[in-house]
C-alpha cells in the first residue's frame, strides 16, 4: 500500500518552484493562465472562463475527497506568480501505482526549467515519501512538445492507446501516447540525471 494521506496538506517545494494543495479560491490566481488560447488545446476537459475553471478545479477536489486525485497549484518563485497546476492522479495504493497528469503552465513559465523542477519535486516524493512503484503518463499523440518534456525529465515511452481521446478538431478520436518511470529506472539514474538538469541554465 502507498503511505499516503489524502487529508494531509503536502507542500513540495525547492528554491525555485512551490506546489500546494490545489483550493477551490485558487480560481482567481489561474483564471489568466487559464484564459490562455492555446492551454486546453490538448485537454478533453476545458478550464478556460470563470465558470469552466471553477467546474475543472471542483471536480478535483472533489475526486481528492473521493481518494482518486491530488491536485496541486504551482508558484514560481523567481517569478514570483502562479504558474498553473499538476495532479497526482488514477491513484491505485495496492499497487502502488499512480499517474501524473492534466498539467499546464502559462506560456510566460514554459522553456524556463519550471517543469522539471516539479517533476523531480513530484517524483521525489512519490517514490522516496510514497512509496510509489510505478508513475503513470500520457499524451495526444499529436502533442509532440508534453511527450518530448516527459521523455526529457526519464520517462519512457510504454506504447500507444489507439483511439482513446476526441480529437481535438471535434471530428473522430485521437491516439494516447503511453509513458512511465519506475522507481527502479529513479534510482538506477532518472533522479541524478534530472538533477544535473536542474543545475543548469534553462
Amino acid at each position: 500500500m502507498l503511505n499516503f494521506d489524502f487529508n494531509e496538506d503536502y507542500i513540495l517545494e525547492d528554491d525555485f518552484v512551490k506546489l500546494s494543495p490545489l483550493k477551490i479560491e485558487h480560481v482567481e490566481n489561474l483564471i489568466e493562465i487559464a484564459n490562455e488560447t492555446d492551454i486546453w488545446k490538448y485537454s478533453f476537459l476545458k478550464g478556460n472562463g470563470i465558470e469552466n475553471l471553477t467546474r475543472y478545479i471542483r471536480a478535483t477536489i472533489e475526486n481528492r475527497e473521493a481518494k482518486k486525485d491530488y491536485p496541486f497549484i504551482v508558484f514560481d518563485k523567481v517569478k514570483n506568480k502562479f504558474a498553473g497546476s499538476t495532479r497526482y492522479c488514477e491513484i491505485v495504493p495496492p499497487l502502488k501505482a499512480i499517474r501524473l497528469g492534466y498539467t499546464w503552465y502559462g506560456k510566460e513559465f514554459r522553456g524556463t526549467g519550471l517543469n522539471k523542477h516539479c517533476k523531480y519535486l513530484l517524483f521525489e516524493f512519490a517514490f522516496e515519501k510514497m512509496g510509489a512503484e510505478r508513475i503513470g503518463l500520457a499524451a495526444y499523440a499529436e502533442n509532440k512538445i508534453s511527450i518530448a518534456a516527459m521523455q526529457s525529465v526519464g520517462c519512457k515511452k510504454e506504447g500507444v492507446l489507439r483511439g482513446i481521446f476526441p480529437a481535438t478538431n471535434g471530428n473522430g478520436r485521437s491516439d494516447a501516447v503511453m509513458l512511465s518511470i519506475l522507481k527502479y529506472d529513479w534510482e538506477r539514474n532518472v533522479k541524478l540525471e534530472l538533477k544535473r538538469k536542474l543545475n543548469k541554465k534553462p
